[in-house]
């Protein structure tokens, strides 16, 4: 166990001053948690390139797939409170979904990204909620369930979403989320972003277009027609601009996979519930066995066949891969304990839970950088926190 020392949180703070002053920073927080207490709280910038209203602590902004994290929480959640086991068929709480040939796919097969559904071969919009379920309904895997790795970009939310739906009987994977986690917890961060709180909410601005890619085998990948790459990020069909998500019907709609709004602080939060034993205010929120599914790697690949790089997932949780040659991490996201998950967004925003210290950490912002997977901006934060800790 280690301890967070001012040393370190001081490295942060420096790391986050320097995105703005060479990193082309426009507005962004970061919030660290270590045993259930926020120990730092950063916020500066602006919500909007106009520099007409100043970010803070309460600002909001979309976070792409960062919202698998909690996503995956709830799922996770509500398949155990069903008193179901993780290698039960998705098919005994969603019976539709055995079209296809998909009767044996498992609840961990589908958590784990290797249940070949990370594409539609139907065309469907996805502002279609019932059309994307029947088109999973029927869609055959795209290759054989557990043999593969493939990132389940888009359709992960809508598998996730049907199941949670049919398990709690609520409207939607959001409205549990909120229910289970977000009111007990008030946490600023929502999957289906109510009303009252559009005003919050930070303008997303795209990367600027780079002649060396950080992700080439990816971007090639992703212009490849026909290739799985392009298939799992243009299908369902919609929402491929980052205009789309600077929409309040996209903020309400509450997209699983891609849709979250929310602060840093309200991240980390959730996070901080995980990293600290599940326990939240003196409550046990989360079971232990719950948190060893969402700790515990069950798929690994030197080449995922959607992100065309090393990736390890849990049960809907990132994992940092690791090098079976050497024994360590290919990369560092989530720091340098081997038990810490979490979820990346597209852009650079990054959350994840470090169990082993009782540490969480968050980060969001509104200048997204290209690259499929945070930069440097999150990933010096992430480095200077972890650059001196004391035993």
């Amino acid at each position: 166990m280690v301890t967070i020392s001012a040393s370190s949180l001081a490295a942060v703070e420096r790391a986050f001053e320097e995105n703005f002053r060479s990193r082309a920073e426009l507005g962004a927080s970061v919030s660290i948690w270590q045993h259930g207490r926020e120990v730092l709280s950063l916020a500066s910038g602006f919500t909007n390139r106009e520099r007409s209203q100043a970010w803070t602590q309460e600002t909001l902004v979309p976070v792409w797939s960062a919202t698998k994290g909690p996503a995956a929480l709830a799922t996770v959640y509500a398949w155990m409170e069903a008193r179901l086991s993780p290698e039960t068929p998705i098919s005994d709480a969603w019976l539709e979904f055995v079209g296809g040939g998909k009767a044996d796919i498992t609840f961990s097969q589908l958590m784990s990204h290797t249940a070949g559904l990370y594409g539609l071969t139907e065309r469907v919009p996805i502002f279609d909620f019932d059309g994307v379920i029947r088109a999973l309904e029927h869609q055959q895997p795209l290759h054989e369930p557990g043999s593969q790795q493939g990132y389940h970009a888009r359709t992960f939310g809508f598998l996730l979403d049907e199941i949670v739906r049919r398990l709690s009987g609520l409207e939607s994977l959001g409205e549990f989320f909120h229910e289970v986690f977000g009111a007990p917890m008030d946490l600023d961060f929502w999957i289906g972003l109510p009303q009252r709180k559009w005003g919050c909410v930070a303008t997303l601005y795209p990367g600027k277009f780079s002649l060396e890619p950080r992700d080439p085998q990816f971007q090639k990948a992703l212009t490849t027609p026909g290739s799985a790459t392009a298939l799992a990020f243009a299908t369902p069909v919609g929402l491929h601009a980052v205009a789309d998500m600077n929409q309040p019907e996209t903020w309400q709609r509450g997209y699983p996979a891609m849709g979250g709004v929310g602060s840093a602080s309200g991240l980390a939060k959730l996070y901080a519930m995980l990293a600290d034993g599940g326990r939240w205010q003196g409550e046990q929120v989360v079971s232990e066995t719950i948190l060893k599914l969402l700790e515990t790697g069950i798929s690994e690949s030197a080449d995922d066949l959607v992100l065309r790089l090393p990736c390890a997932f849990s049960h809907g949780m990132m994992k940092d891969p690791i090098d079976p040659e050497t024994g360590s991490k290919f990369r560092q996201l989530f720091g340098p304990s081997r038990r810490a998950y979490g979820h990346a967004g597209a852009g650079g925003s990054l959350a994840f839970a470090d169990p082993e210290n009782g540490i969480s950490f968050a980060y969001v912002m509104n200048q997204m950088e290209l690259g499929i997977l945070p930069g440097r901006k999150a990933l010096s934060l992430v480095e200077a926190l972890y650059s001196d800790v004391s035993g």
